[in-house]
C-alpha cells in the first residue's frame, strides 16, 4: 500500500450532496474482484453521455489533483468497496467532505483513501474558494490531522489511531501484525500451554 503523510495538490472540486456509491462506480462495472482498472469508470455517467462521449463541462474529465472535495454525506448508498477502488484507481489519494457513509469510510481507510470530515461551514468555504481559484493548493497533513486551504484557513480532523498509523506506514492490517511479529511470536512463547 501507499503511504500517506502530506497529501499537497489542487483538488477536483465535485460540490454534490449525497454522492452515492452507484454514482462512483455503477454497478454495471461490477464484473470482477480485481481492483485494476475500476479508475476508468470512476463517476461514468457523469463523465460520459449516453452515447460514450465526453461531457465537456465535468470537472472529473479534467482532473489534475489528488484531492477530491465533494458535498455532504459522500459514499451512501450500497456497501460496495469498488467505490474506494475506483477512486484510489483514478489516483486520488483523499476526500474532503462534512459527513461520509460508516462503510465507504470504512472501506477508504483499507484502500489508502483517506477521508478528511471538515464542518459544514469549512467545507463551505474551501467550496467557494475553489469555484473562484480552481488551482487553490490544498495541504492535508495526516500526522498533524490537518487541512490547510489558502483563503480558509487550518481545519483539525478525526482519525482512528490504528488507521493513521496503517497508512502513515504504508500498512494493510496484516503488514500492520507482520510489523510487531517478533512481538508476537515472543509472547506467544512465553505463554504455550
Amino acid at each position: 500500500m501507499d503511504k500517506i503523510n502530506i497529501i499537497e495538490s489542487p483538488a477536483v472540486l465535485v460540490p454534490v450532496d449525497n454522492i452515492d456509491t452507484d454514482q462512483i462506480i455503477p454497478a454495471r462495472f461490477l464484473k470482477t474482484t480485481s481492483r485494476e482498472g475500476f479508475g476508468e469508470k470512476l463517476f461514468y455517467d457523469w463523465r460520459f453521455a449516453s452515447d460514450g462521449s465526453p461531457v465537456a463541462e465535468n470537472p472529473l474529465s479534467r482532473q489534475k489533483g489528488v484531492i477530491l472535495v465533494a458535498g455532504n454525506n459522500f459514499g451512501c448508498g450500497s456497501s460496495r468497496e469498488h467505490a474506494a477502488w475506483a477512486l484510489h484507481d483514478a489516483g486520488f489519494r483523499a476526500v474532503v467532505s462534512s459527513s461520509f457513509a460508516d462503510i465507504f469510510k470504512n472501506n477508504a481507510l483499507n484502500n489508502c483513501l483517506l477521508p478528511v470530515k471538515v464542518s459544514e461551514e469549512y467545507l463551505a468555504d474551501v467550496t467557494s474558494v475553489l469555484k473562484s481559484v480552481p488551482e487553490t493548493v490544498i495541504c492535508i497533513d495526516l500526522g498533524a490531522q490537518t487541512i490547510s486551504v489558502p483563503g480558509v484557513g487550518e481545519a483539525s480532523f478525526e482519525i482512528n489511531g490504528y488507521k493513521k498509523e496503517c497508512l502513515m506506514n504504508g500498512y494493510s492490517d496484516i503488514d500492520y501484525l507482520l510489523a510487531d511479529r517478533k512481538s508476537i511470536l515472543d509472547y506467544e512463547s512465553r505463554h504455550v500451554m
